[in-house]
This record gives C-alpha cells, sequence and structure tokens, in this order.
C-alpha cells in the first residue's frame, strides 16, 4: 500500500504516534534539562538566530527511522545526519532569503505534479510506467477537502515542504553557478601550465641521515610552530579524554554448568511433545521456530551434521550455540531445490509495517479468487499484478521473485515455493493475506530438514553479578583522582584503557561502544574526576577524566604527535643546508657520497616526481626559468635537502584543446560551489543543546 493511502486511511493514528512519542521525549527531558539548567527544552539548537525546534526535529526523526527502519540504522546516528541536515537547510535558508527566492503557487504545483514529482513513485501506471497525475491530485485535494488537521500537516511534511526546499535549494545553486567563469587569460596560463614538462638534475641528502634521537623540540617550539600554521591546527569541537576499568559480569563457569543443567531438563519432554510450536512458546526459546525446510547448503548451525544424524523425531545436545545452550530437534526432511523463482499477486489483509488491518480476511479470500478465476480464463497476470497486487516489493517486476533461497520467505509461502513442482498455480494463505502464486523455475533438488530449537541464553547468577558490582564500587571509592584511579588500578593487576577524542554529542566511546551516559557524564564533571560504576551490558565500568581539549587553536599537548616530525625535519634541513649551500651538484655528490640523478617529464599540474615521490617544492622549482644550467639553493622538501638545475623547460603534446579544456576547467572550479554550506558553517553562530536534550 502507498504512503499517500496510508495518510489518507489511518493519517491521524500515523501522526498521533508521531506527537504522542514527541510530547513524551518533550515531558520526560523536561525533567531531565531542569536539572542541567537547560533554559529553553524546546529550543533543540539555532542557527543565525533561527529556532531548531525540539518537537519538530522529533517528528522528522520519527519520518527517517520509518524510512531507514529496514537498513538497520541506528537512531543516534539518525540524530546526527538530521542535525547536520537542519543545519545546512537553515544556512542556505539564510541566503535564499537575502536574494529573494521564492516558490509561488503555480511553480509549487508544477513541482508537485511535473516531471520530477514526489507523488511520482506512488502513482506510476505498472502496466506503462506513465505518471498518473490525475490521481495523485485526486489523492491529495480528497486530504485537503478532509480538512483533517493530521493528515494535512503529513503531506506537508513529507511532500510539500521537501519539494519547496528542494526547489529553493536548486535556484540557489543555478544562480552560483552560473556566476562563476573562468577568464580566457586564466584559462590559457593554466591550459600552457598543464602542457609544460621539465628535466631537471638533481642531488638530494635525505632527513634520514641524521638520527632523530639528535634533534630536540621543545614545547616552546611546538607552540611557536602551531601560532605561525594556526588555521591548519584549529579544534572544531572540544573533546575530552578518558581512562576507564572494566569489572566483567559476563556468566561465571559455574553459571554455564548451572545453565546446561537448567536445559538438560528440558530435553526428554522436547523429544515427545507433539505440538513443537505451543511446547517452545512455553517454554521460551532464543531461536524463533521457523515452520518450514532449509536444505542442508544453507543450514547454517554449529555440529550440523551431528544434528542430522539424529533422524526424524531425534534431539541432540545441548551444545554450545554462541552465548546459547541449543538442543536442536529434527522434525522433517524432503528433497526441495535450493533456489526458486515465483511470480505472485498479494491481496493483503494487514500491513506489513504497522500489523493494521487492511481488509477483512473473507474480502481478501474472494478477490484472490477471483483473480485465479480470472488468470485461468485467459486475462493477463501482467495486468492482474499491476492492477490488484499489494506488494510494492515485486509491483514493479510483474510480481515476481527470482531465485530467493529457502526460508527467506514466510513459511506458508516457502513451502508452496519449493515443495511443488514448477508451474504449479494456486492461492496461498500467510500472515500478510492470500498470495495467487505460480512457480516459475526451481534448482535441482537435495535434502532439506525442518529443525525446532530450544535454545536457552547463559545468564550471570546474582552472585557473579553481585561480585563484579561490589568490586567496581570498592574501585570507585578508592580512586579520587588521575593519580589515585592509576595506583588502584595497579593494585588490582588491571590495564587503565585510554578512550581519547570524546565529544559532546557522541554516542560511542572508543573501547567500549554505545555508552551515552558515559559521555554525559564525562561533559557534565571536570577533569580529573573518577565516576561510580557504570553498567554496560556485561560489565561495569569505572571512568576518570584525563584531560580536555577546548575549541580554538590546538593544545601542544594534543597537537605534538603530528608537528614534532615536521619541526624536526626543519630543524635537520637547516643543519644540511649549511654544509651545501654554494656547492656545485658534483660537489655536493661527492661530500655526501651520492650520485648525481636526473628526472626528466615532469609535469606543471602533478606534484609527483617519478623516484622522488609527492614533492611539490621541487615541482615549482623545477619550472622556474632562472635555474636553466644553474645550481639552485637549497631547498628543504618533503623527504630531504635538495639541489637541483633545470635542463630544459618545454611544451609537449597537448592531450586537449583549448576549449575543451576551459570547459572542463569551468566546470571543476562550479562544483567547488556545492560546497557553500560548508563555508557558511564556519562563519555562522550556531548554537548546539543536543548535548542537553539526548
Amino acid at each position: 500500500m502507498s504512503i499517500i493511502q496510508n495518510i489518507r486511511e489511518r493519517g491521524a493514528w500515523i501522526i498521533f504516534g508521531i506527537i504522542a512519542i514527541a510530547l513524551i521525549a518533550f515531558i520526560l527531558q523536561d525533567g531531565i534539562g531542569r536539572k542541567r539548567g537547560a533554559s529553553d527544552i524546546s529550543t533543540l539548537g539555532k542557527v543565525n538566530g533561527q529556532v531548531i525546534n525540539k518537537i519538530e526535529f522529533e517528528e522528522k526523526l520519527e519520518i527517517q527511522l520509518q524510512n531507514y527502519a529496514s537498513q538497520g540504522v541506528k537512531r543516534e546516528q539518525l540524530i546526527g545526519y538530521l542535525w547536520n541536515q537542519e543545519v545546512d537547510r537553515l544556512l542556505l535558508k539564510d541566503e535564499e532569503n537575502k536574494l529573494g527566492l521564492s516558490v509561488g503557487t503555480k511553480e509549487l504545483t508544477d513541482v508537485l505534479f511535473g516531471n520530477e514529482s514526489p507523488f511520482k513513485q506512488e502513482f506510476t501506471d505498472q502496466a506503462t510506467g506513465a505518471f498518473k497525475v490525475n490521481d495523485a491530485k485526486q489523492a491529495v485535494a480528497q486530504i485537503k477537502k478532509s480538512k483533517n488537521a493530521e493528515q494535512i500537516k503529513q503531506i506537508e511534511k513529507l511532500y510539500i515542504e521537501p519539494s519547496i526546499e528542494n526547489r529553493l535549494r536548486n535556484k540557489y545553486q543555478v544562480i552560483v553557478v552560473k556566476g562563476v567563469q573562468v577568464p580566457k587569460w586564466l584559462s590559457e596560463k593554466q591550459y600552457a601550465e598543464s602542457n609544460a614538462i621539465s628535466s631537471i638534475s638533481f642531488v638530494g641528502i635525505p632527513y634520514t641521515t641524521i638520527v632523530d634521537s639528535t634533534i630536540k623540540v621543545s614545547d616552546d617550539e611546538v607552540a611557536s610552530y602551531l601560532k605561525e600554521n594556526a588555521a591548519a591546527y584549529q579544534v572544531e569541537e572540544t573533546s575530552r579524554s578518558i581512562s576507564f576499568i572494566g569489572f566483567s559480569a559476563a556468566p561465571s563457569i559455574s553459571d554455564s554448568i548451572n545453565a546446561r543443567n537448567d536445559i538438560e531438563a528440558y530435553k526428554q519432554d522436547f523429544k515427545n511433545s507433539t505440538e513443537t510450536a505451543k511446547y517452545l512458546n512455553k517454554v521460551g526459546t532464543e531461536i524463533p521456530y521457523y515452520d518450514s525446510y532449509i536444505s542442508k547448503k544453507a543450514l547454517q548451525i554449529p555440529q550440523k551434521d551431528s544434528v542430522l544424524s539424529v533422524g526424524v523425531g531425534g534431539v541432540y545436545g545441548p551444545y554450545v550455540d554462541g552465548r546459547n545452550f541449543t538442543i536442536a530437534k529434527v522434525l522433517g526432511v524432503k528433497q526441495w531445490p535450493d533456489s526458486a523463482s515465483v511470480r505472485h499477486i498479494l491481496i493483503a489483509t494487514v500491513n506489513p509495517q504497522n500489523g493494521q488491518q487492511v481488509r477483512d480476511d473473507s474480502v481478501a479470500k474472494k478477490l484472490a479468487d477471483s483473480i485465479s478465476v480470472a488468470i485461468k480464463g485467459g486475462a493477463s497476470f501482467d495486468e492482474m499484478v499491476a492492477k490488484y497486487s499489494d506488494d510494492a516489493g515485486s509491483k514493479a517486476n510483474g510480481g515476481k521473485y527470482e531465485m530467493f533461497p529457502q526460508a527467506k520467505m514466510v513459511p506458508a509461502f516457502n513451502d508452496f515455493s519449493f515443495d511443488n513442482p514448477v508451474g504449479t498455480k494456486a492461492v496461498v494463505k500467510t500472515d500478510f493475506g492470500y498470495h495467487y502464486m505460480e512457480i516459475l523455475k526451481q534448482t535441482p533438488r537435495g535434502p532439506a530438514y525442518k529443525i525446532a530449537y530450544l535454545s536457552k541464553m547463559v545468564m550471570p547468577s546474582n552472585e557473579t553479578i553481585n561480585a563484579a558490582s561490589t568490586a567496581a564500587a570498592q574501585f570507585s571509592s578508592s580512586a579520587k583522582d588521575i593519580k589515585s584511579f592509576n595506583a588502584s588500578a595497579v593494585k588490582l593487576n588491571k590495564q587503565a584503557i585510554p578512550a581519547a577524542g570524546i565529544k559532546a554529542n557522541d554516542f560511542d566511546i572508543q573501547g567500549i561502544g554505545t555508552a551515552r551516559n558515559i559521555v554525559r557524564w564525562v561533559f557534565e564533571k571536570d577533569v580529573n574526576d573518577v565516576s561510580e560504576p557504570f553498567e554496560l551490558g556485561d560489565n561495569y565500568v569505572v571512568a576518570v577524566i584525563t584531560s580536555e581539549e577546548k575549541q580554538g587553536l590546538a593544545s601542544v599537548s594534543a597537537a605534538r604527535p603530528q608537528v614534532e616530525g615536521i619541526i624536526r625535519d626543519k630543524k635537520k634541513a637547516e643543519k644540511i643546508k649549511a654544509t651545501i649551500k654554494g656547492k656545485t651538484l658534483e660537489a655536493i655528490a661527492t661530500d655526501a657520497k651520492a650520485i648525481v640523478q636526473r628526472a626528466d617529464s615532469i609535469g606543471f599540474s602533478y606534484s609527483m616526481i617519478t623516484g622522488l615521490g609527492n614533492e611539490p617544492k621541487l615541482v615549482g622549482a623545477a619550472f622556474n626559468k632562472n635555474l636553466i644550467n644553474k645550481v639552485s639553493e637549497p631547498i628543504a622538501a618533503n623527504s630531504g635537502v635538495y639541489s637541483i638545475s633545470v635542463n630544459g623547460i618545454a611544451a609537449k603534446q597537448a592531450d586537449q584543446d583549448l576549449g575543451f579544456f576551459k570547459d572542463e576547467l569551468l566546470e571543476r572550479t562550479r562544483s567547488m560551489m556545492f560546497r557553500s554550506a560548508s563555508s557558511f558553517k564556519k562563519i555562522a553562530k550556531i548554537e548546539d543543546n543536543r548535548f542537553k536534550l539526548y
């Protein structure tokens, strides 16, 4: 069923669900926010004074969660993605307003129902591929005519607002791109440079000829370098670092023995049970019962051969299956193909996304039977699919699912597809409704098994949990700061694990995983503070805040690993320069026990030199006409200090004509303009309150 139909038929419960979730979050977070001193809990943030409203953000988040539900995207990932999207939207909105851009009523109608209509996917004729414009207009008109505020709001949020925003964004991009031109002189200059080649002779003395330990780099030198190169070493967002100790509450050996004994007690009853599904529902199992067959090849279970060797009716286990103890029972064996192709027409009784009823069972059965009769009487299967099928996943493909493996479909669909020969046609009932099905193709047959699993997770006992909890609490109480934290860890023979670069809106911590509660604590406390134990899965974690890296110019300690080598090489370069300055290439080579080398066909447009690697300074010097047949001053390059002499500069055969080059240069320059949102972000005033609310 299409989105527009869902809005039309059940729009109220969808929007009420979104609003309810947002309001619950609002109420809960309001209490939390007061504890944290938030002044306005409804404001998630501001961009140049424009408010990002918490409730509206939550509504959009719930829509995104629905859209990405099948992809397993985490809520915390979508919060970050949606935040960046909202910031970019408001930054561009600022610029669009300054330019007076707007979308009129007629223009909006053209956008909504034109070639790029957001309704196109919902209202495409499956037989012809044509967009059914009138059907789309009628559906929207009916919703507006109903005066149902919730349904109208849903249409606004899902279709109209995004369409207006996309249209304005396109207008803005066109203005920016069209405003970018490349002057003739620049294109001619760069064209000549791109076709220039040079040949040089050179001698190089690598930095590695001076041992690193002989060159000391002081904190003052690092600080001075950072100041001189401040733009390259800016910290965009404040971060903090911690060290942490974990105390495991995972099941002990004793817990595992007890768990095995517990599941062993079920073994005989499981074997004797005649209604397997009911028995498993009664006693509970970690592996859901699948009431169909799976080929031996596709069966992915531990000790597969041992399980299959017990025969039909037999049980095997308990055996270890990850964190579970499992007993397997073989219920049946058949000769089935590994894969099959079918086509079908689904007459749905429920919406698979929300479980809501869409048709009475009897109405669906009657329609499916009528379709069966019509097709047997010569009606086109493809036309019937396009007209009646409720399965969006196969409708565009004539109702076909091609060469799918066993166990991919619900049991009744699976059984029909694999248990019957090619060409079989029938009406089949599943959890989703009634399917008119036809088997098109199958692979050769082999053994397939129906197996039920009684599986119980090994859980830690209260004794195990209490021991870990007590140890963590004792450690936390004994550690008052970084020094005592590390000392206490040594006494317990534990290694404190560092985790750096934690930001206020992070959800994950390196080495720990998802730990939003710890991130909050890290930014609510001060450097040197030690936490109470945090319970995370099978672990209790105690952390200490070790440092803070504030927004702005990077600190000496944080930047040293990045810049120490650069500064050391600069100091080495000065030493090397002093020994070779004013000498000929031959004299330098003799003193350094090296040889004069040659590099030909050096391109001006490339920073690479064959045999030397990335050396842009040498490439630049190679095209200095003043160095033709002369020795350069020593050049401090990336890998060492070089003296060069230019043998000659020439023009090579052009790879493309000037006109094509100019068009390509213009396209490259214009493509850079699409990064405007990130440029605006650097100068924008952005207030981010996510930390207080999530």
